[in-house]
């Protein structure tokens, strides 16, 4: 399937993340915060970045517009996980750079639901 990066703080939701996303047929890797996700990237980069918004040290938006400043970087997707729901939150998520931006809590299934039609909307 695709290469997924989940940039998580919380290890709960970083492991439920991971499994449900390998569950359905992914290779993910893993970034604890904003500086080690910028450096995975800068090794491999993945087909989608699964980004939290509330880390210690950069932020999501920061790795966010970061990550779209970097060269060869144009066709990576991210989806935005946050706790952060206000409308202002929302708009600076996709300011950012951020392909789609979900609410924490989440359902898992609707997670792997909603990174499978970015990807398949990415390839068409």
């Amino acid at each position: 399937m695709a290469g997924i990066l989940i940039v998580e703080d919380d290890m709960d939701i970083r492991d439920l993340t991971v499994f449900r996303l390998e569950q359905a047929g992914h290779e993910v890797r893993t970034a604890d915060d904003g500086a080690e996700a910028l450096a995975a990237l800068e090794e491999e980069l993945p087909d989608l970045v699964v980004l939290d918004w509330m880390m210690p040290g950069l932020s999501g938006p920061e790795v966010c517009r970061r990550l779209r400043a970097m060269p060869g970087t144009e066709n990576v997707l991210v989806l935005m996980l946050t706790s952060k729901s206000q409308e202002a939150d929302v708009e600076e998520g996709f300011r950012a750079g951020a392909d789609d931006y979900m609410i924490k809590p989440f359902s898992p299934r609707e997670l792997a639901t909603r990174v499978g039609v970015l990807l398949t909307r990415a390839r068409h």
